[in-house]
């Protein structure tokens, strides 16, 4: 009997830290927020997009008024090198255009490439490519529908209702970043 209450406590002395730390850490990596999402109402000044956890916040005076779940390119691990990689381009960007007849349901431009992304792109002799949005889906996918894993050719997806919000909340020149 003594030898296993010497057990448990030991066992307890042991783990009790390690549950206090782990826990620390959970509330700091945590990639979703636990709040219920917002919507949004006023322009956004700010986007952020994480790409290693497959989500994107946006702010206010710096402030996050919504995070979202994204899709990104077909081989995501990197920055965008050149035209054709599947890869979502990483750095700090500006929304450059909007479009409402988008094949993708609406979609937001990016200005990739920017100068050096064309130089370090010419220095390997390569394209760098072009045509990065944060959109929708497919036309012909339901709203509230997202075709499952990282599917685009570099772009960021969203639900089609998602990009609706955004869209009507994100103008041009909107800082982009975008994290590996």
């Amino acid at each position: 009997m003594i030898g296993s209450l010497a057990t448990v406590g030991l066992t307890a002395a042991f783990l009790a830290p390690a549950g206090v730390v782990g826990h620390a850490v959970w509330q700091h990596y945590a990639p979703w927020d636990l709040t219920p999402p917002r919507t949004l109402s006023a322009k956004v000044d700010r986007i952020v997009i994480d790409k290693g956890l497959r989500t994107m916040a946006v702010y206010r005076d710096g402030q996050i008024r919504k995070r979202y779940s994204i899709a990104l390119g077909f081989a995501p691990d990197g920055d965008k090198l050149q035209q054709g990689d599947g890869k979502t381009p990483e750095g700090i960007y500006r929304i450059d255009r909007r479009n409402a007849q988008s094949s993708y349901h609406l979609s937001l431009g990016i200005d990739y490439p920017r100068a050096e992304d064309r130089a370090e792109a010419a220095e390997k002799g390569v394209s760098p490519g072009g045509d990065i949005f944060i959109h929708g889906q497919p036309n012909s996918v339901a709203d509230n529908m997202m075709i499952p894993g990282d599917w685009t050719a570099g772009c960021v997806a969203l639900t089609n209702a998602e990009i609706q919000e955004l869209f009507k909340y994100t103008p041009v020149g909107t800082e982009v970043e975008i994290r590996p």
